[in-house]
């Protein structure tokens, strides 16, 4: 039954949110779990681009379409904030990290972190990627049903140690293992229903996880302060803002542990959707490998990277159709409204770019693997500012954008020089969305190496 999140002012042009709760205690969150587009999907069409309901034990609005993510996430009568909405389902884990900042503080520790993550570091940083991919890939073995998700996993967990910590010394596998393990407890920790350390709960797990990676990065904290390198660890100890602000130990380690869950989940499942996909459309796959065949090296640069424009098209199609974070999370501040409906302060805002990427009315055919889109002929991202939103929009656009696309490219393309790989085409991946997406099945490929 439809109900009202709350009556706007008297006499206010607004109208009201419409919504319903779902099912008691767990509101929605089974659904979004289960399937996050048929959700959002039935929500649309019942209610529109503004509606509530409940998740995680609290109300939300769903901000659906590019018209209403674009108005929230632009925020221009900064009514919404990041930390606030965060906070509730990640806090406790990723505390301090840059997407749970705001106002000047966010905007003090972005232009600080923005000295990583310049066009000389990123550059540098690719010509350190291609060592690490190649000794990583060379530990795979081909044949039927490869689980190239774990793999993967295993490969972007090592680069992120190897580029953000320049290594993890001294550390047995177990421990990496740990750590991998511990980045998965914290981000699945998000949807819980239970909030409470109790034993076995995934609430729980993520609270052990967080010990555990804090424990990790202060034991390499002394070493870091002590010696400067071209590590982004040793660079958030060294670097400062142009008024000589610097970062403490604590925002240090808030900011390694948040970054690096960062780089190798979201990579991961690009990644994997990438393998999925050229398995299935052997075409692209090949016209793929002609362009990294004819740079004519396994170590590309950063400017060589852009060269690979078919990989880049199949790489901006995959995000596209699986959203790497299906939703971001806002909180208003203030009273306001989103799509001329009222929302009052303390509304929790879920605003799904995934939901967008789906959209017929932007996308033809939204289901089809289709790189062409993003062709310069087409450009169909192009229809709307906010059609393609992978990386979000506003002053919490991802820093790490530029960074992210230069590792994926990087892979694949020591994965096209040393592989062939191959799909059913009649396989759909069982993504979960407990938290960020992943393949319950590890992603089975057909892998041979060239």
């Amino acid at each position: 039954m439809s109900k009202v999140l709350a009556a706007p002012p008297v006499d206010s042009p607004l109208k009201s949110v419409n919504g319903d709760g779902g099912l008691p205690l767990v509101g929605h969150t089974l659904e979004y779990i289960r399937d996050p587009l048929a959700l959002f999907q039935s929500r649309w069409e019942k209610y529109g681009d503004v509606s509530w309901l409940t998740m995680a034990g609290q109300r939300w609005i769903t901000v659906l379409g590019p018209d209403a993510c674009q108005q929230v996430l632009q925020n221009k009568d900064k009514a919404f904030v990041n930390s606030d909405g965060w906070s509730l389902l990640i806090g406790p884990f990723f505390h301090g990290g840059l997407m749970l900042l705001d106002s000047d503080e966010h905007m003090r520790h972005r232009r600080i972190m923005q000295q990583a993550f310049t066009h000389d570091r990123l550059a540098k940083s690719v010509a350190s990627l291609n060592p690490v991919v190649a000794s990583g890939l060379d530990s795979w073995t081909d044949g039927e049903g490869f689980c190239v998700y774990p793999a993967l996993k295993a490969l972007t967990l090592e680069v992120a140690t190897s580029i953000f910590m320049g290594g993890a010394e001294g550390s047995t596998p177990a421990q990496i293992e740990s750590v991998n393990a511990s980045f998965v407890a914290c981000v699945q920790a998000a949807t819980s229903i239970v909030r409470y350390r109790i034993p076995g709960s995934r609430w729980k797990r993520g609270l052990d996880g967080r010990r555990v990676l804090d424990e990790f990065f202060r034991h390499y904290l002394p070493a870091r302060r002590a010696t400067a390198t071209d590590d982004l660890f040793s660079v958030l100890c060294h670097i400062e803002s142009d008024t000589g602000q610097r970062f403490t130990d604590d925002e240090v380690i808030d900011h390694m542990i948040f970054l690096l869950m960062a780089a190798h989940d979201t990579s991961t499942i690009t990644l994997s959707t990438m393998m999925q996909y050229l398995g299935q459309h052997p075409q692209w796959r090949e016209r793929c490998r002609v362009e990294s065949v004819a740079l004519g090296t396994d170590s590309p640069t950063l400017g060589q990277l852009d060269e690979l424009e078919s990989l880049d098209l199949v790489m901006k199609e995959c995000l596209r159709l699986v959203s790497p974070t299906p939703v971001v999370a806002r909180r208003a501040v203030k009273d306001t409204e989103v799509q001329g409906k009222f929302v009052p302060a303390g509304t929790y805002a879920s605003v799904a770019p995934h939901f967008t990427h789906h959209m017929a009315q932007f996308w033809p055919d939204p289901e089809a693997f289709d790189p062409g889109r993003f062709a310069p002929d087409r450009r169909e991202d192009k229809i709307h500012r906010y059609a393609w939103e992978p990386f979000g929009g506003g002053v919490h656009k991802c820093i790490g954008m530029f960074f992210a696309g230069a590792e994926i490219k990087t892979i694949m393309h020591h994965l096209l020089l040393k592989f062939d790989w191959t799909v059913d085409s009649d396989y759909v991946a069982p993504l979960n969305f407990t938290s960020l997406p992943f393949p319950e099945d590890g992603q089975p490929v057909n892998l041979v190496r060239r």
